[in-house]
């Protein structure tokens, strides 16, 4: 008999992704973890929620995992196919009416104490040790809407100073998206990594530990971090419901395309 009361951070990670996600709001998805979270959040805890993704796909509700943004498999259950330019209008359209009802999800290399995100080099622009595949859609989306921020929780990745800013975040803190000319009403809400839930603080805008997962502890985020992050406000996430990690396995990533069932 299956055993789920033995989940993995990943899984745990995808429980906290979905639920982030309110009834009503509108997901901005790309695959993997965020996908999961979401298809998730849209059978327990957020039925309400309309997921979203860059390719222009509407209100998509898969049953097979999609590999990609551009996969048909994304075409089957969703209300409108637009354009991708629809899609870019619609998503600057929310913030021209000041709406309150978009979040996105995205991901990259590193990210700094604002929520800076690099995802386009490892050195020197000119000169990188590693080249990655850069933005996509990610700076339109960090400049337009609040982000919610997947990372790996690694030393090497939460740096004080990032190599690249691909993805604004609060900049340098609560006046700094104003100095740039970027919408001060938008920005990153919390980062979910695989060793808990940091959010930004109202007043500095600087990254806290918020709460950290059974599998973590306060003083297991702190040695994981670049840099020196408040841990006196974290609390200890409950484990997922065993019916939660059943659903992950059997109904949403049955193939197991990006979280692996342990053996």
């Amino acid at each position: 008999m299956a055993d789920y009361t033995n989940y993995t951070n990943k899984e745990m990670q995808a429980v906290a992704i979905a639920k982030s996600i309110r009834n009503g709001q509108v997901v901005i998805v790309g695959t993997g973890l965020p996908l999961i979270g979401a298809s998730l959040a849209k059978r327990v805890y957020a039925p309400k929620c309309n997921l979203i993704v860059e390719s222009g796909l509407m209100d998509c509700s898969p049953i097979e995992v999609p590999r990609s943004v551009g996969d048909c498999r994304f075409m089957a259950h969703c209300s409108v196919q637009w354009p991708n330019v629809r899609f870019i209008g619609f998503e600057a359209n929310e913030w021209l009416h000041d709406t309150d009802r978009l979040i996105a999800f995205i991901g990259g290399a590193q990210i700094d104490p604002y929520g800076n995100v690099n995802s386009t080099c490892i050195g020197d622009y000119n000169h990188p040790k590693t080249r990655f595949t850069g933005s996509g859609g990610a700076n339109g989306i960090s400049t337009y809407s609040n982000t919610i921020i997947m990372m790996q929780h690694e030393k090497r990745r939460f740096m004080d100073h990032i190599d690249y800013i691909t993805s604004p975040g609060w900049i340098d803190g609560p006046d700094g998206r104003a100095k740039k000319g970027l919408p001060t009403n938008r920005g990153p809400q919390m980062v979910v990594t695989d060793r808990g839930i940091l959010k930004f603080d109202e007043q500095s805008k600087r990254m806290y530990l918020a709460g950290y997962y059974p599998t973590s502890s306060p003083e297991d985020v702190a040695e994981n971090t670049g840099f020196e992050i408040d841990v006196s406000r974290a609390v200890a996430l409950d484990a997922p419901d065993p019916e939660v990690i059943r659903m992950i396995r059997e109904e949403i990533d049955p193939g197991q395309a990006f979280i692996k069932v342990p053996q």
